[in-house]
């Protein structure tokens, strides 16, 4: 038996929950929001897809933290999303506030959940939630690099016109434009990516990852909720199944890549327990240096939250 929690039923949180529930790994799933009639109509809208789309996982929709109780997995989508002209920095004040109190919140009735961040700007608030659980750092780590790498392998299989299913790609880094995309660690079938496409289409391919979440809130004038819902879920899945995949996540970093204490995107193992391991891999020295200049654009906005003293 398994529980999953999904906090916030906005577009995020909403995709998360309907794309789990078909995948029917868990017993049940609880979609919590401040608007308890949203949560619940969107959980019994998604009830009421099993028959059709065939799954049992069954779904409540509350604005009640006692119904959470004994979750397994808790996914924090509450937040306001980012709007024209905002950057995931922009957000970090009130979103900051609404994580540290949802995560205390889950914590009063769930004694050892592992936690998924999602809400933005992403590195910072994952430390925030860290933070406030209590909880060792192998439970609580964020959605980032599965989102990120996916734009980027949609964008490599629109220009080579191959199957995305092909691609395989490493990003590390914050979740913003300092990511660090990493050509030398993508392959399509195995082949090095390099061999396939010019370096002029491949940077601005990368260009184009860096600011894919800008691209979508300036089409429609909120976040993507699809791709990353479905980041999220996957996330959750191959906990649940312990299937130990290897993804790019935003997890605790200590003395990893030569940098300090904090949370940033790495290739992790993720099983069971959370967090099982975090692969340091052999970069060279640009990709290095890159990785650290992201370090440091997360650096300057954790150090902004911790002024803050949101407690």
């Amino acid at each position: 038996m398994s529980k999953v929690t999904v906090v916030g039923a906005g577009n995020v949180g909403a995709t998360v929950a309907n794309v789990l529930a078909r995948y029917d790994v868990t017993n049940e799933i609880v979609l919590l929001d401040i608007q308890g009639n949203m949560a619940k109509g969107k959980a019994l809208d998604t009830w009421e897809q099993a028959p059709i789309e065939y799954f049992s996982t069954k779904l409540t929709g509350t604005d009640d933290y006692k119904k959470t109780a004994n979750s397994d997995i808790v996914v924090i989508t509450a937040g306001v999303p980012r709007k024209p002209g905002m950057s995931r920095d922009d957000l970090i004040s009130t979103n900051a506030k609404i994580v540290v109190s949802v995560t205390k919140s889950i914590m009063e009735y769930s004694e050892n959940p592992i936690i998924i961040i999602v809400s933005n700007p992403l590195d910072v608030m994952t430390y925030a939630a860290w933070k406030a659980s209590g909880l060792p750092a192998s439970r609580v780590f964020g959605m980032a690099g599965i989102l990120d790498t996916g734009r980027y392998r949609a964008f490599l299989a629109e220009a080579l016109k191959v199957s995305p299913k092909d691609i395989q790609a490493v990003l590390m880094g914050g979740h913003g434009d300092t990511m660090v995309p990493l050509p030398r660690f993508t392959t399509v079938a195995g082949i090095p990516v390099k061999d396939l496409i010019d370096s002029k289409k491949l940077n601005a391919i990368i260009n184009r990852t860096k600011k894919g979440g800008g691209e979508l809130v300036k089409l429609m004038g909120t976040s993507a909720w699809y791709a990353p819902g479905a980041a999220a879920a996957q996330m959750v899945t191959t906990i649940l199944r312990d299937e130990r995949r290897i993804f790019p996540c935003c997890v605790q970093i200590n003395r990893q890549y030569g940098l300090k204490k904090m949370y940033l995107g790495a290739p992790t193992v993720l099983g069971r327990n959370g967090v099982e391991k975090i692969i340091e891999l052999k970069l060279n020295k640009s990709e290095l240096k890159a990785l650290h200049k992201s370090a440091e654009a997360v650096s300057k906005v954790l150090d902004g939250f911790k002024k803050m003293k949101i407690q």
